[in-house]
């Protein structure tokens, strides 16, 4: 290859490297997010948090384009979020809607995992339906439990909350446990499902209520350990968001 071609097939290598690693670095800081652009046809925005983002300021949290905020309260059968009472408190004063979220446990029943969230979540009226996070985790990435096993414990977790609380519960999975464990079931839980790096593509083309399109955004107004936040939209306006709360 002569001399000068050689340098040229270099250089445009070396130059294709360099906006790689730089996109890279961008997505990785959360500055550029793939999913943004297909995420703003939506106009209902909120977040999800936990205790990881610390304390939260949540006047200058909504004011940043936010309408909706789920907080966590409870996972498996006997956590409690640190923070959970403050960031429910501080969300409703905001003016936001808001709801609690439970993580799924694969490791105990779904009788005392609905006690628990029963035992801590208010059934208040102006509180968007309990949502119920179902995802791998741990060593269940590489061995996932039995799925009959799964959806049965469910099955009683999503009753028992619906008699309750009078409503379904949302049910959010990630799409490798939305087509494992909850495809062909629950038709009345509004589905939250996360894709963080492409639109989502549900596997049963259900359609979704609620879609995390990143995990990895910033804004101003916390200060925990966590330095990213979850970002979500809502398939529809404000209106039908707030109807989620109203039995039947």
């Amino acid at each position: 290859m002569p001399t000068r071609r050689r340098t040229l097939v270099v250089a445009s290598v070396t130059a294709a490297v360099v906006v790689v690693v730089f996109v890279a670095a961008l997505v990785t800081r959360g500055v550029l997010w793939p999913n943004r652009i297909p995420a703003a046809r939506y106009d209902v925005r909120g977040v999800d948090v936990s205790a990881h983002q610390g304390v939260i300021d949540w006047p200058v949290l909504a004011a940043q384009d936010i309408d909706f905020a789920y907080v966590k309260a409870t996972e498996g059968s006997g956590f409690v979020d640190d923070r959970f009472a403050e960031n429910l408190q501080g969300a409703r004063e905001a003016g936001l809607l808001v709801g609690a979220y439970h993580f799924f446990s694969f490791e105990s029943p779904g009788r005392s995992q609905a006690e628990q969230i029963i035992a801590t979540v208010p059934a208040d009226d102006d509180l968007l339906p309990v949502a119920v996070d179902v995802e791998h985790y741990g060593k269940f990435f590489g061995d996932p439990p039995d799925a009959s096993t799964v959806r049965e414990e469910l099955e009683v977790l999503v009753t028992m909350l619906r008699e309750h609380y009078g409503v379904d519960p949302v049910i959010y999975a990630t799409q490798a446990a939305y087509g494992r464990y909850v495809a062909g079931g629950f038709p009345d839980s509004p589905l939250w499902i996360r894709a963080v790096y492409l639109p989502p593509r549900v596997s049963d083309g259900r359609a979704w209520a609620f879609w995390q399109y990143s995990h990895r955004d910033r804004l101003d107004g916390y200060d925990g350990r966590e330095p990213f936040l979850d970002l979500n939209v809502f398939h529809g306006d404000l209106g039908e968001l707030r109807a989620l709360r109203s039995p039947g």
